[in-house]
């Protein structure tokens, strides 16, 4: 296949483009490097089935060459970024998905959108199923995002019902992996590199809120069976093993051999306003239309990822 995928220098879209290169297919990763970096094409100088372009996406799309696969990666995807890039992220949501549909539209190529479990917002059920329709503030400092990605989801939905166009969403929960970057803003990057520093743990309230994290390989294999499924539905892609944040802490301490302690924080900025206190996906569906579950244990994928880390911690 020829693939497009966008955001294809962020985190998971630069893993997709090593994945989809080595099944085969030519790429062309698009990125406005905001948040992304060329760094993680480096291994690829000189492929020949590896194009990159410097584009954001919402503005109007231009490929000469035909496509079989849209991937739309592109978006801010951690608090602190989205919350300093709140226009754009809604932009990219909006006007980006706009765009990466209309190309696919142009090549009649399969398009998947990547969503996210923010469109549940901070649930009122859990674990979070496929047809549970979220509790998400839309004005609140996170909405930016969070309906961002429920109006891409409606967009996707409505070219594949007024269009036909084949159409796939993937409901993203919390990844981790090498790649990702170490002052992003996220859980997983702040806790190991506080832990490699042998810098106190921070942890916002009590450390009761929950999460389930996967690694980041188990993500691209969902995310490869769902774009060659029959499925138009949205998808939970996650690790159904909830923990607390304060337990996620101890494990990133015992993995590390790290002497950090760990202390408690008030909330002070808006990152915290509106963070749900728990995130399950209820995978059951992912199960029966892809045959997928997740592999990596945590143990060995915080092993990966901290050795990833310890090499530019400084």
């Amino acid at each position: 296949m020829h693939v497009l995928i966008t955001g294809g220098a962020g985190f998971l879209g630069s893993h997709l483009v090593d994945r989809f290169l080595k099944d085969g297919h030519s790429v062309v990763a698009m990125d406005n490097l905001i948040t992304g970096s060329t760094d993680k094409f480096a291994h690829l100088s000189g492929h020949d089935r590896f194009t990159f372009i410097k584009h954001n996406v919402i503005n109007y799309i231009y490929l000469q060459e035909d496509l079989d696969a849209v991937l739309h990666f592109a978006s801010p995807a951690s608090p602190k970024d989205y919350l300093e890039h709140p226009i754009h992220t809604l932009k990219v949501g909006s006007l980006g998905t706009l765009n990466a549909l209309g190309i696919a539209k142009a090549k009649n190529a399969r398009f998947l959108l990547a969503s996210t479990s923010e469109v549940y917002g901070d649930p009122q059920v859990n674990p979070q199923p496929e047809d549970y329709w979220g509790h998400v503030n839309p004005i609140g400092p996170r909405g930016v995002y969070d309906e961002a990605k429920r109006f891409a989801e409606a967009m996707t939905m409505a070219y594949h019902r007024y269009h036909g166009l084949e159409t796939r969403i993937v409901r993203i929960f919390n990844t981790y992996g090498p790649r990702m970057r170490l002052n992003d803003g996220r859980v997983v990057p702040n806790f190991i590199h506080q832990a490699l520093n042998n810098r106190p743990i921070t942890i916002y309230g009590d450390g009761s809120q929950t999460r389930s994290f996967q690694y980041f390989s188990d993500l691209v294999e969902g995310v490869c069976r769902l774009l060659m499924s029959n499925e138009s539905r949205p998808v939970n892609i996650g690790n159904p093993n909830e923990m607390t944040i304060s337990d996620f802490a101890d494990a990133v301490l015992e993995v590390a051999h790290s002497d950090s302690k760990i202390i408690h924080m008030e909330p002070t900025d808006d990152r915290i306003i509106d963070d749900p206190k728990m995130r399950r996906p209820d995978i059951s569906f992912a199960r029966e239309v892809l045959g997928w579950e997740p592999e990596v244990s945590l143990a060995d994928g915080l092993a990966m990822t901290i050795e990833y880390f310890r090499k530019r911690v400084r």
